[in-house]
């Protein structure tokens, strides 16, 4: 008999290791607690429209995503693009898609922007990010960029991506980042593609499940687990509704607060790193509108705002894909414990509408169609200094429970890419049974 494996969570990092355990003839079964999987890509209804949750894009250089998009047969219909980047300072929208473009930014000055397209380049070429993990970002930004640079530009951006936590970023972070959006250029494309599949990820997370129930996945959905602890040799997963479910191997891929919660027969030593793990969250209002906002599919904001960026899903995703409508993002990044967080939904809609109107005031208050805000307490484990000395262990000193969670992106910006890549390098652990405590790379 086959060893049997529960994996607790059916985001896009559960979801692609349940197919590959499943591959390997392991008799699999997927727990998630919510009524649907795809966690932070799952799908919602903002009036009419059905669409992520949260914002999302395929790039061309996003490999491993189009390989699972190409094995449930969708890759042929993803849809690639050239979007316009913009940012607004003073009041002005102003186009930054190209080196023209930022050569004529009147925000920083021609000295400035030599000293900002050095660090870009720089960052570009650089392969070794242990050093960077040493010193913050403003350190390696202000050294590279100077100072004026580093308020002018890099602060802002950094705060649309980060909020406060900035503060306590290492500069591995500004480096996975430039390395992610210079990715098509290595492999030869002459500029990054972003790319959307008709219907959002609803399709891709349909699909999923139906690929993975037919390769002989067990998928349960709306089964919150209680606790995973020791039972017979094995390994039991207790759910909230009473019924406990055995396995020989367990894989939890749930944040780690939530980890150190669900495995209460951790070693105090391994729940103290767990607990140690902060995450930034975000609060992102969706917004229907009947007209386009300013044609940037990104548009930073130099300017404070409510919310820490736009991103208007209709200059990527062509109108009539999303019912004529023209949808726009309004994200404010924060800490996983920042009270924004508790926030009703009118009083985050009384903060980001009328910011939104006035920064753009071709729109009136009859152009908006709806307001939803979703929220994400979790989203990212914060690139601290050092953090891949402390990042959690994968083999855990329960025999056969292991956590692979996002946490495990050590360099990385947290993408769909990232979470299958990382789901992909674990199966390829486990697939002979060593459980390495270094995840293999991959090809």
């Amino acid at each position: 008999m086959s060893t049997s494996w529960g994996i607790v969570g059916g985001g896009m990092l559960g979801l692609t290791l349940a197919a590959r355990l499943a591959s390997q003839g392991k008799r699999v079964t997927l727990i998630e607690a919510a009524p649907e999987v795809g966690g932070l890509t799952a799908s919602w209804q903002v009036g009419d429209l059905t669409w992520d949750r949260f914002y999302h894009v395929v790039l061309a250089s996003d490999t491993r995503t189009r390989r699972v998009l190409a094995d449930l047969g969708l890759e042929a219909e993803v849809r690639f693009v050239t979007t316009r980047t913009g940012v607004l300072a003073g009041g002005r929208l102003h186009s930054i898609s190209s080196s023209l473009d930022l050569a004529r930014l009147p925000v920083l000055s021609l000295a400035d922007k030599a000293r900002l397209a050095a660090t870009i380049v720089q960052a570009s070429r650089r392969t070794d990010w242990r050093e960077l993990e040493r010193v913050t970002v403003e350190e390696w930004l202000v050294r590279w960029s100077g100072r004026a640079v580093w308020e002018r530009w890099w602060l802002p951006l950094l705060r649309s991506k980060l909020g406060e936590a900035w503060r306590e970023t290492s500069a591995a972070f500004i480096w996975s980042t430039i390395q992610r959006l210079y990715a098509a250029r290595r492999s030869g494309l002459k500029r990054e593609l972003f790319g959307y599949l008709p219907g959002g990820y609803a399709r891709v997370l349909d699909a999923y499940a139906r690929a993975l129930r037919a390769a002989g996945v067990t998928v349960m959905t709306g089964a919150r687990v209680q606790a995973v602890t020791r039972a017979d040799g094995g390994l039991r997963v207790t759910l909230d509704d009473g019924r406990a479910l055995p396995f020989d191997r367990v894989v939890v891929t749930a944040v780690p607060p939530l980890a150190a919660r669900l495995c209460p027969e951790l070693h105090p030593y391994e729940r103290e790193r767990l607990e140690a793990v902060r995450y930034l969250g975000v609060v992102c209002a969706s917004v229907l509108l009947a007209r386009p906002v300013s044609g940037c599919y990104v548009t930073n904001l130099l300017d404070p705002a409510p919310f820490t960026g736009v991103i208007e899903m209709s200059a990527l995703v062509d109108p009539k894909d999303l019912g004529g409508h023209h949808l726009v993002y309004l994200p404010r990044y924060l800490g996983s414990d920042d009270p924004f967080l508790d926030q009703p939904d009118e009083a985050v809609q009384a903060a980001f509408l009328p910011a939104l109107l006035e920064r753009f005031p071709h729109l009136g208050p009859a152009d908006v169609q709806a307001f939803q805000v979703a929220r994400a307490r979790h989203v990212m484990a914060l690139p601290v200094l050092g953090y891949s000395r402390t990042v959690p262990r994968v083999r855990t000193s329960i025999l056969g429970l292991f956590l692979v969670s996002s946490a495990r992106i050590v360099n990385g910006t947290l993408n769909v890419n990232e979470s299958v890549t990382l789901a992909e390098r674990a199966a390829l652990a486990f697939e002979d049974e060593r459980f390495g405590e270094e995840l293999p790379a991959l090809e």
